[in-house]
């Protein structure tokens, strides 16, 4: 049980955040693409860039999981 281990950085598991986005905020064209929702979804690095905007906080942790990331919420 105390077996130390050396990670290797390309073992490192991506952590990924999700985020609430507020359609009124984004840029015109990208509001026009909301479909009428008022509240999106962001997935963000661990250096702030934005990987992905997507319509449901679910399919934003299946999005990352399936990319063989972490998600973690942020509120």
């Amino acid at each position: 049980m105390d077996t130390k281990y050396e990670f290797d950085a390309n073992e490192a598991p991506a952590i990924v955040y999700v985020r609430p986005v507020e359609v009124k905020d984004l840029p015109a064209e990208m509001r026009e693409q909301a479909g009428g929702l008022t509240t999106i979804y962001a997935v963000h690095t661990v250096d702030g860039e934005r990987l992905a905007l997507v319509g449901d906080r679910k399919l934003a942790f299946m999005l990352a999981r399936q990319n063989n990331m972490d998600p973690v919420a942020v509120h």
